[in-house]
């Protein structure tokens, strides 16, 4: 009797796909994105909801194709597991490395732009004047970030960027491409070029990341 093949049917950011045959390693990149949609709908979708979007002033899109594509899964394991203190992101490390890693791979199934975390991560670190950066940032970022980059919780539309939480873990490379290219769909717009809110120079996008840098660590 002849053995017929039956269509697998994955599921992979939200969106059914079907394949006569899986490789293993394919299989099993299907499996920790189907086990990390399942731990996100428990864990994160009441803050990030469906697909995660994000909500503004609530929490972040981590859908988003320009996060995405500059943030390694380093950057986002280490969120997941360690959350950011003094906000409301909690952390879930009791989920253990493996459910955190499943997460991951389930947000990185709606990349649809190159992952570019390794260029940007090894861009030179930023040297400026962190009294011009200060200058800066309470006249553009302030309005969404907050005075002292609080984010949510200084009533403000933007992530807490001045939080440990977050600077500790991100590279100046990271902070500066944000500034410039800022991310489509979300209210963080790009600061350089033409079509930029403010055509900010090198220099000055800069000076912004050493002025965070420089602030308090809470």
């Amino acid at each position: 009797m002849a053995f017929i093949k039956q269509p697998i049917v994955t599921i992979i950011g939200g969106v059914f796909l079907v394949s006569a045959l899986l490789s293993p390693a394919l299989a099993a990149d299907n499996a920790a994105i189907a086990e990390g949609r399942l731990l996100f709908a428990q864990s994160c979708k009441v803050c990030h909801q469906d697909d995660a979007i994000g909500k503004p002033g609530f929490a972040p899109s981590l859908t988003n194709k320009e996060f995405l594509s500059i943030s390694s899964d380093e950057f986002l394991e280490s969120t997941i597991r360690d959350g950011r203190i003094g906000t409301g992101m909690p952390p879930f490390s009791y989920l253990g490395q493996a459910k955190v890693q499943a997460i991951t791979a389930y947000l990185r199934s709606f990349a649809v732009l190159p992952d570019r975390s390794v260029e940007i991560d090894g861009q030179p670190d930023a040297h400026g004047d962190p009294r011009l950066g200060k200058q800066w940032f309470d006249y553009i970022c302030s309005t969404c970030h907050g005075i002292k980059g609080d984010g949510y919780a200084a009533g403000g539309t933007g992530t807490a960027i001045g939080k440990s939480g977050f600077l500790n873990k991100v590279s100046d490379g990271y902070i500066r491409t944000t500034i410039k290219e800022g991310r489509s769909n979300t209210r963080m717009l790009g600061f350089q070029g033409a079509d930029g809110l403010a055509n900010l120079t090198n220099e000055e996008i800069d000076d912004i990341i050493v002025y965070l840098r420089s602030l308090p660590a809470s």
